[in-house]
């Protein structure tokens, strides 16, 4: 299988996607009330060609919330006023939602605090004892 990387550069994904356009409720003044400039994008997980059984998994596993009940995965741009930059816009936030599912999660490595840490730690918390020590109220009597 390719990678994410390569599917994206040579357009895999484009083929699969479906556009709709409706109208914006973004800028564009009257136009907007006349030009259907909001783009929304519809990829089927379930039925890509394009993915592997693991990589739809985990695909809606990550974005449940953006997939509707047909199993299709729903994006939207409405921040231009052209319709084709709003394309643009929503294709590039498709790519960048599959680089996100995809990436590796980088293992934590457990670590100990330095010496030289510790000791600033505990000569900050002494001073920090000293000065509430000296606040109070002293009986002289």
């Amino acid at each position: 299988m390719k990678s994410l990387e390569k599917r994206i550069a040579e357009g895999d994904f484009l083929k699969e996607l479906d556009f709709q356009t409706a109208r914006s409720s973004g800028p564009g003044g009257q136009n907007v009330n006349k030009v259907e400039s909001k783009v929304q994008l519809y990829f089927d997980v379930q039925n890509s060609t394009v993915l592997s059984d693991e990589e739809k998994e985990k695909l809606s596993q990550k974005f449940k919330n953006k997939i509707d009940l047909e199993g299709k995965l729903q994006l939207q741009s409405q921040e231009k006023r052209s319709q084709i930059q709003n394309k643009e816009l929503v294709v590039k936030k498709f790519y960048d939602l599959l680089r996100k599912a995809f990436e590796k999660r980088k293992i934590r490595k457990a670590t100990k605090p330095t010496k030289a840490a510790v000791e600033k730690r505990i000569k900050e918390k002494k001073a920090r004892s000293e000065k509430k020590a000296g606040r109070g109220w002293t009986k002289d009597y």
